[in-house]
C-alpha cells in the first residue's frame, strides 16, 4: 500500500512542473486525493462494502470534484492533472501510467449491466474535456485531443482528434479537415469522392432525370405515330451530365 502512495505522489514531480515538494502534492492536488480514496473504497467493494463504497466514493466526489465509481478498476501511476469534472464509470478499466486532464468522460452508453465503459491501456493520455464512450479500447501509448469524442476503438500508439474522432493522417481525419485521400488541403473543403454522399444523392437524381426524360421522347413519338396531335411539347435534350442543353420540340 505505501509502495502506491509513493508512486502516486512521484508521478505527479514527472508530469506536473508546477509540483515544488510532498506536503503540496499531499495537500493541494485532488487527482491525488481523488486517485488514493478510491484504492481504498474500491478495496471496500471488493469485499462486499458497496453501500460503504458508494458513500465514501461520494465523498470523495464532493471533496475533489472528481467522480470514480467504486467498481472501476484502476493501475498504477495514475496522474489525473487539476481533475475537476472528471468522471469514471464503474466498469472502466485503466492500466499502468495514465494521465487524465480535466473535464474526461469515461462513460458508457448503454443501460444493460455488464461491461459497458472505456479501457485504457497502458501509457495513455486523455486530454482536457474528452469523452471515450461505450467499452472500447484505447491502445497503449494512444493521445485522446482536448475536447474528442471517441466512440470506437483506438490502435495502439495513435493520435485521435475530432467529433467523432479519427486517427491523425486518416483517411477519416483528412476528410474531415479538407484534405483528400492524399492528405493534401483541398479549397473550401471540397472533396471530389465517389463515397461523397451529396454528390451520389445528385447523381442519383441525374440519372433519373435522363431516364424519365427519355422515356417521355418515347412516348412522344409515339403518340405522333398514332396520329395524336402533341404539338407544343416540348422535350428537353440533356447531356450525359444532366445538364439542360436545349429544349427539343416535337411537332406535328
Amino acid at each position: 500500500m505505501f509502495t502506491r502512495i509513493k508512486e502516486d505522489i512521484s508521478i505527479v514531480y514527472d508530469r506536473d512542473p508546477a509540483a515544488r515538494h510532498t506536503l503540496e502534492i499531499l495537500t493541494c492536488y485532488p487527482g491525488v486525493h481523488a486517485v488514493l480514496l478510491h484504492r481504498f473504497n474500491h478495496w471496500c467493494w471488493r469485499i462486499g462494502l458497496k453501500w460503504m463504497a458508494r458513500l465514501f466514493s461520494h465523498i470523495a466526489r464532493w471533496l475533489t470534484g472528481i467522480e470514480i465509481h467504486p467498481g472501476a478498476k484502476i493501475g498504477r501511476r495514475l496522474f489525473i492533472d487539476h481533475g475537476m469534472g472528471v468522471v469514471i464509470g464503474q466498469t472502466a478499466e485503466i492500466a499502468d501510467d495514465c494521465t487524465l486532464y480535466h473535464g474526461v468522460t469515461l462513460g458508457g452508453t448503454s443501460w444493460k449491466k455488464g461491461k459497458r465503459h472505456p479501457t485504457l491501456e497502458n501509457g495513455v493520455v486523455v486530454g482536457a474535456g474528452a469523452k471515450i464512450l461505450g467499452p472500447i479500447t484505447v491502445g497503449e501509448n494512444s493521445l485522446i485531443g482536448s475536447n474528442s469524442v471517441v466512440v470506437r476503438d483506438v490502435p495502439k500508439e495513435s493520435t485521435m482528434v475530432g467529433i467523432p474522432a479519427y486517427p491523425v493522417g486518416s483517411t477519416e481525419y483528412n476528410r474531415a479537415n479538407g484534405r483528400n485521400e492524399r492528405g493534401e488541403f483541398e479549397a473550401y473543403g471540397q472533396q471530389h469522392s465517389p463515397d461523397d454522399p451529396v454528390a451520389v444523392a445528385i447523381h442519383g437524381l441525374c440519372t433519373q432525370l435522363q431516364t424519365i426524360n427519355a422515356q417521355n421522347r418515347k412516348l412522344v413519338d409515339k403518340l405522333r405515330d398514332a396520329g395524336i396531335d402533341v404539338q407544343g411539347v416540348d422535350i428537353p435534350v440533356m447531356d450525359t451530365d444532366c445538364i439542360e442543353l436545349e429544349p427539343r420540340k416535337d411537332k406535328i
